[in-house]
């Protein structure tokens, strides 16, 4: 792979795209979901940290979970904001 599609970005000029629409944000609350139920299988969320490297970056798994359920938020607020539609049916 090439160094545009692998490396950080320097720039969000280069990203196009459309807007995420409602299965999309479905698809992507689905994925969180299932990243908090890895996270809290087995015992897995304590607070025993991942060290990455020596005197590397560590990472609490109850950190993790937070920044996951922010992100839930986030994005379960997106999918409110779409433009939805209400019917209502008059009857006599």
């Amino acid at each position: 792979m090439s160094d545009e599609t692998t490396g950080d970005l320097t720039s969000v000029e280069q990203i196009a795209g459309e807007a995420l629409g409602e299965a999309q944000i479905h698809g992507i609350l689905s994925q969180i979901d299932l990243d908090i139920t890895n996270l809290l299988r087995d015992g897995k969320l304590s607070a025993s940290k991942i060290v990455v490297g020596e005197g590397g970056l560590s990472v609490d798994r109850a950190a993790n979970l937070k920044a996951l359920l922010e992100a839930r938020g986030y994005y379960e607020s997106k999918l409110r904001e779409l433009p939805g539609w209400e019917i209502s049916l008059f009857q006599n």
